[in-house]
């Protein structure tokens, strides 16, 4: 499940928040490891490491791309693909983002129903240096035996010293049904370059009591984008 998480944030600060209609089709590629894959809160490797990377093409205010990282289920699951689809309007200060989001994973067990499709509406401001944000996503059949599913998220960046920025995320994951939770993270970014950045951050959720991977953890990610 990607990774459109408030650390996404603080990178889209460092270019304008929106591009010219005239701007014509540019590719760009993510490579990166991680200590462990949380989404949402909630670890997708059974806390083991993880290994992603994904294609990205822009055009205008148009984006779409592909993103895959392994994952661990305790199943024959082994990895996870993603396509997702955009728009990036503004409204005077406001740069949206509009988009669809399809979450594939590889060798997934017959009849688990993991593959599934979510809606995305997100909307940030600038803050002075930094920003602030706030998303929705939404599924009419989500993960597994999961139904009808939103997320809710308000997140928020800023820039603390050269090369350092924190940032932090506090959303609410909603089941039809039950399976509700709800998550938050804090950390830091340091840019080695304008293509390579660590990131140092704390997940936890409200629900310890679903199994480990829920627990409190902290993550180290290294990612190059080119």
């Amino acid at each position: 499940m990607t990774k459109f998480a408030s650390i996404a944030l603080a990178a889209a600060l460092v270019v304008p928040a929106a591009a010219s209609a005239q701007d014509g089709p540019h590719l760009s590629y993510n490579l990166g490891v991680a200590s462990d894959y949380v989404f949402r809160g909630v670890s997708q490797t059974n806390e083991n490491p993880q290994v992603f990377g994904g294609v990205d093409l822009t055009a205008g205010r148009f984006y779409a791309g592909t993103w895959a990282s392994n994952v661990d289920f305790k199943d024959s699951t082994d990895a996870e693909i993603d396509l997702y689809a955009g728009f990036k309007p503004t409204l005077g200060a406001v740069s949206l983002d509009l988009g669809a989001i399809y979450y594939g994973y590889v060798g997934a067990p017959s009849g688990s129903d993991y593959g599934n499709v979510e809606f995305k509406a997100a909307a940030s401001v600038p803050v002075g240096k930094g920003g602030l944000g706030a998303a929705v996503f939404y599924s009419p059949d989500s993960f597994g035996a999961a139904k009808e599913a939103v997320y809710y998220e308000i997140n928020g960046s800023y820039p603390v010293a050269d090369r350092w920025t924190v940032s932090g995320a506090v959303g609410r994951q909603t089941y039809e049904g039950s399976g509700d939770y709800a998550t938050w993270n804090v950390g830091a970014a340091w840019s080695f370059t304008k293509t390579l950045a660590l990131d140092l951050r704390y997940y936890d959720t409200d629900e310890h009591s679903f199994g480990k991977t829920y627990d409190g953890r902290a993550v180290a990610s290294l990612k190059a984008v080119f």
